[in-house]
This record gives structure tokens, C-alpha cells and sequence, in this order.
């Protein structure tokens, strides 16, 4: 189910109506049941993958802690069978046809589609069945809350990847009903909204008419499109997180921020700390100080950063120009590395293009100025507010301000063609 879709806006209130009106000991199961049903909506069977993992990890991590000499064992298992999932899905076509394309092999490529946030899902998996492993947090022994660890809706498809030690004891704990949880989430959910339907959206009709035919156009257009997509990939990924935060807020769980203002970052260091937190940190803690992080000399450290952002980059799609972007860890290049001559092709008869139309959405020099206003304030808002929103609510006349203005750019100028997110992909 998508966040900016009609069903989404009937399927969370009922949910978190129901939530408070049932006693604690049953909400669990309302949630477990809501996040069942988020998650078929897109294909139904694809559910059962994730009750196989679960059913897995469950098991592995009650053997886990309950041997003393078979540990790995275990752990290996179930990373075998995470892993192995995650491959056969996403990476066994990728492989395959670059073999045929090399050796002149033959075979076969299996008729699949990627399982809707797979990626996501099996790297809280992981943290929960490493964690136990290093008996930083014991085996949960209620399966029904495991699961609902795994499948909680507002973070299923695209994060942020939680810790047990964060969500666990939130789940056993009762929410009770508090006003201002209500409202910060719902603010948040609003600028979440904001940033999809008006921003990213509407942006994503420039960048696509651009990307799908870069030489057509001018290389001013080029540059442009680049920049759009740039804005486009934080708004849609960010308004995501912004969501699945507000709608978590709302039952009285907290889930960790995932992007703190990344491109306001001084160096680039600096910006992966601050975008997709909930990944480099998994990165960080899983692979690489495992691997001895920067306690190993220069040598050591650059090649533990390499292998982080091949990794990074294989995470991210099956596709060699996603193994680039990873290795050379830059956000303007990559993804669409093809792009790039055509910006600086200078000659020829290309005219800078003021407006086109692209999949029947008119692009012109009003919808140009409105989507730069939109960024510059986004921008400017986020300068002085913490990314949850929350200080905000200590001004109550510019909170009123804020949501009404927002509720009236999103009616009045939001895109709802129920675009997808672009991280649903991975």
C-alpha cells in the first residue's frame, strides 16, 4: 500500500483508532494483522517470504542462545537463508546475465519480480539475529511480537532499519493516549506528504523527460534535470521516513530519524552521517568495524571503506551503475552515470527547452518557479527545525501557520498519480 494513496488515507486512521480503543494485550496482534495487509496489497503471495524468514530467524535465535558450541552454526543459517532470499530475488538475474554476456553461456533467467522492500526487511533481520549472536539483547520468545519487529507497517517497505533493543521494548510497553503525540505525528506525516506529492513528484516529470532522452537536450536542460533529481531522491526518500515516523509517532512509538538535513553537510563525510542514517549505521556496525573499521592503518581503512560502499552500492540495485555510485560514493554521478557526456556537448543545434510536456504533465517556466520556491522553503524550514518537527509545537500560531499553509499546497498543488517511491525498488 502506498503512503500517498486513497487507501493509505482510509487504512491509517481506522488502525490507529482501533489501536487505542483496544487493550494492550491485543494490539500487537491489530498491528501485526494492519502490517499483514500493507504488505499484500502490493503481491499478496510475496507475504509468505516473510513469513519463511521470520519462522527462520525466530528459530535460529532460540537455538543461538541456547547452545553453547553451535552459535555460529546457527547464525550462519540464518544469514544463509536472509541472504540467499535477498540474492535469488534480487541479485540471480544480475549475475546470471552478465555470465551468458561474458562466457557465452545459456542460462536461464527466472521470471521474478523483486519482492517490495526486501532489502529493508532483511537487514532488521539481520540486526536482530546479530545481536542476539553477541548477546547484546536475548531471544524473543513471543513469535507474534518478533514478527510484528519485522513486518511493523510505517517502516516495512523502506525503513528506517531498526534495532531490537529500540523496538522491542516499545511494543511491551503501553501506549497510552496522548494528544501530543497525535499532533507531532500528524505534522510530520503533513510535511512528509508535502515533500512527496508537491516536490518529488512534480519534479520527477522534469527529471524523467530529461533522463529518458538526455541528448535531445540542451545541456543547460542536462544540468537542470540532474539538480531536480538530486532534490527529487531526498524529498521522495525522506518524505518516506517522515511518514512512517509520523504514523509510528501517533501510537506513541518513536522510530530513529533517518535523514538529518544531508545536503546541508560541509564535506562528504559528513553527508553519509547524515543520509540514510539507519543504513550506514547498520554498515558501520555489521561490516565495517568487524572488518577493523580504522584501527588497522591507512591501508586497511580505505580497504574497509571500499568493501562498505560496494556493498552499499550492490544494496541498493543489481545493476553495475549502482556498484559504481558504491564505489565511488557520490550522489550526483551515478545512478544515471550515461547522463553526464551530454552536459557538456555544447555543440550541434540543441536549444535550451523552457517548457515541454512529459507523460501529459506540462512543464513550463510557472511550474519551474513554483518547485524552486517549494525547495528554497524546504530548505529553510529545515534549517531551523529539527528533522522530527517536533520544537515546532512549542509555537502554537506558527504551527498553525505551517500545517494550514502545507494542507493547501498539498491539496491545491500535490501530483496524486500514486507515483511509487523510489526506494520501494530496493
Amino acid at each position: 500500500m502506498l503512503f500517498n494513496s486513497l487507501e493509505f488515507l482510509i487504512f491509517f486512521p481506522i488502525v490507529t483508532i482501533l489501536f487505542y480503543i483496544l487493550p494492550h494485550k491485543f494490539r500487537w496482534i491489530l498491528l501485526l494483522a494492519a502490517s499483514c495487509f500493507f504488505y499484500a496489497f502490493f503481491i499478496p503471495i510475496y507475504i509468505f517470504i516473510l513469513f519463511f524468514i521470520i519462522l527462520i530467524d525466530y528459530c535460529a535465535a532460540r537455538l543461538i542462545e541456547n547452545s553453547n558450541h553451535q552459535k555460529k552454526i546457527w547464525l550462519t543459517c540464518s544469514i544463509i537463508a536472509n541472504i540467499g532470499t535477498l540474492c535469488l530475488f534480487k541479485y540471480y538475474n544480475f549475475f546470471v546475465t552478465n555470465v551468458n554476456t561474458t562466457f557465452g553461456t545459456n542460462f536461464i533467467l527466472l521470471n521474478i519480480i523483486l519482492p517490495i522492500g526486501l532489502s529493508f526487511h532483511t537487514f532488521q533481520a539481520l540486526s536482530y539475529i546479530i545481536e542476539v549472536y553477541k548477546g547484546n539483547y536475548k531471544a524473543e520468545r513471543h513469535l507474534g511480537l518478533y514478527a510484528l519487529y519485522v513486518m511493523f507497517y510505517p517502516q516495512l517497505i523502506a525503513g528506517p532499519i531498526e534495532r531490537p533493543q529500540h523496538m522491542f521494548p516499545q511494543f511491551k510497553t503501553k501506549q497510552h493516549f496522548n494528544w501530543q503525540n497525535i499532533l507531532d505525528g500528524l505534522r510530520l506525516m503533513l510535511w512528509g506528504f508535502f515533500k512527496k506529492v508537491v516536490i518529488a513528484d512534480r519534479l520527477s516529470a522534469y527529471v524523467a523527460g530529461i533522463f529518458n532522452n538526455p541528448l535531445k537536450y540542451h545541456p543547460i536542460n542536462v544540468w537542470i534535470g540532474v539538480f531536480f533529481f538530486m532534490i527529487q531522491i531526498y524529498c521522495d526518500f525522506s518524505a518516506y521516513t517522515d511518514i512512517a515516523i509520523g504514523s509510528a509517532k501517533t501510537m506513541g512509538y518513536d522510530l530513529m530519524i533517518n535523514f538529518n538535513r544531508p545536503y546541508m553537510s560541509k564535506n562528504i563525510r559528513e553527508f553519509w552521517q547524515r543520509w540514510h542514517i539507519s543504513l550506514a549505521s547498520w554498515f558501520r556496525d555489521y561490516v565495517y568495524i568487524p572488518l577493523g573499521g580504522s584501527h588497522r592503518g591507512i591501508e586497511k581503512t580505505i580497504r574497509n571503506i571500499m568493501i562498505v560502499f560496494l556493498l552499499s552500492g550492490l544494496w541498493h540495485g543489481a545493476a553495475w551503475n549502482f556498484i559504481i555510485w558504491g564505489c565511488l560514493h557520490g550522489i550526483a554521478l551515478v545512478v544515471y552515470i550515461a547522463v553526464i557526456k551530454s552536459m557538456f556537448q555544447l555543440n550541434g543545434n540543441k536549444e535550451f527547452i523552457s517548457n515541454f510536456e512529459y507523460n501529459n504533465f506540462r512543464y513550463g517556466s510557472i511550474n519551474t518557479v513554483f518547485v524552486l520556491l517549494c525547495i528554497g522553503g524546504m530548505f529553510l524550514f529545515e534549517r531551523f527545525y529539527e528533522p522530527k518537527l517536533f520544537s515546532i509545537s512549542k509555537y502554537s500560531v506558527r504551527d498553525i501557520i505551517f500545517c494550514s499553509a502545507i494542507t493547501i499546497l498539498i491539496i491545491f498543488w500535490g501530483v496524486f498519480t500514486k507515483q511509487s517511491f523510489i526506494y520501494f525498488q530496493f
